[in-house]
């Protein structure tokens, strides 16, 4: 399944898998929602895969969201290996 993204009331909603094949139109898109946005939130509740890319894809736009001031979140009870990547990031 591809990924889909929909937009409600500022928040992004993710439904599908973020790997290998989706991260690249993923990181586009959202590159493009930061610049425009000042605040950019995005909804996991449907996505039912993320591979390592994905976890680097969601760092990395948080990376460019901190480097513009802009805030930049991710929200729902979606893939548990989102949390487990960066509470572990942050542990120690």
């Amino acid at each position: 399944m591809a990924l889909q993204i929909s937009e409600n009331n500022g928040t992004f909603y993710l439904n599908g898998k973020i790997n290998n094949t989706t991260v690249r139109s993923f990181i586009i898109h959202f590159e493009y929602c930061i610049e425009k946005c000042k605040n950019v939130v995005i909804n996991i509740d449907n996505v039912n895969e993320i591979g390592v890319t994905g976890l680097n894809a969601i760092k990395t736009l948080m990376a460019i969201a901190l480097k513009q001031h802009k805030m930049f979140s991710v929200v729902g009870y979606g893939c548990k290996e989102v949390y487990d990547h960066f509470y572990s990031s942050q542990v120690a």
